[in-house]
């Protein structure tokens, strides 16, 4: 019998890593996504592709709507994403999305008798999310064997994010050798209805660097030919 994994996809460069890997190690995979509100669908679209292409058990995507909260330039349209580097927590944090988000997978993974629970956080290149930093993940996981029934029957859970201390180049590298195909992904924050990103927003400087450290040539897509 084979061991079940839910993988948090997003449709971007890290979690399709994840993916590969998570399928390289033997894992059933269960993809989970979410339309929480974000100012684009084309990451969602990624997503669904990255999943049927990769023969994933099932792709689910969730409907939420964060942006009845605000607070972020990825669900508040009238924040603008910022297209420079910028010092602290940035604006394109989502308050609370990888709780809402591993909570929801939680018990996903708790109906499938699935006891992992992989997502492609960073915290080399992870723009000052403080949801993104490893002592994090410990605490959910330790609050997860603490919530549900399958834990305390004694099926404990463990969250493996294997990108946390990784640069972007690095995961690059990884991917590749797992036969990942960069150019079905999309990272950036504001994304054409086509997925051609904009080459300035934080995520797409991280990514254009990260094909520069890896040495490969970058086969994303942008607005404009940039």
């Amino acid at each position: 019998m084979s061991k079940k994994a839910v993988v948090l996809v997003s449709g971007g460069l890290d979690s399709t890593t994840v993916l590969a890997m998570a399928i390289s190690q033997g894992y059933d995979c269960y993809t989970l996504s979410f339309d929480y509100g974000q100012r684009h669908r084309s990451e969602l679209e990624a997503a669904s592709r990255v999943s049927q292409l990769m023969n994933v058990s099932q792709h689910k995507v969730v409907k939420l709507d964060l942006g009845t909260i605000g607070g972020s330039a990825l669900t508040d349209v009238s924040i603008d994403i910022p297209e420079h580097e910028t010092v602290g927590i940035p604006v394109t944090y989502v308050p609370a999305r990888n709780t809402v988000f591993l909570s929801i997978a939680l018990g996903w993974a708790e109906v499938l008798s699935a006891d992992t629970i992989f997502l492609g956080v960073n915290a080399v290149d992870y723009s000052g999310y403080p949801d993104c930093r490893p002592e994090y993940i410990a605490s959910f996981e330790a609050m997860g064997n603490l919530a549900t029934r399958a834990a305390v029957e004694g099926n404990r859970l463990s969250i493996k994010a294997p990108l946390i201390d990784l640069t972007k180049g690095q995961i690059i590298k990884e991917g590749l050798a797992l036969g990942v195909d960069y150019s079905d992904t999309v990272s950036c924050y504001q994304a054409s209805i086509q997925g051609l990103a904009c080459a300035k927003c934080d995520s797409c400087r991280l990514r254009i660097q990260g094909f520069i450290e890896a040495g490969i040539k970058d086969p994303t897509r942008y607005q404009n030919n940039a």
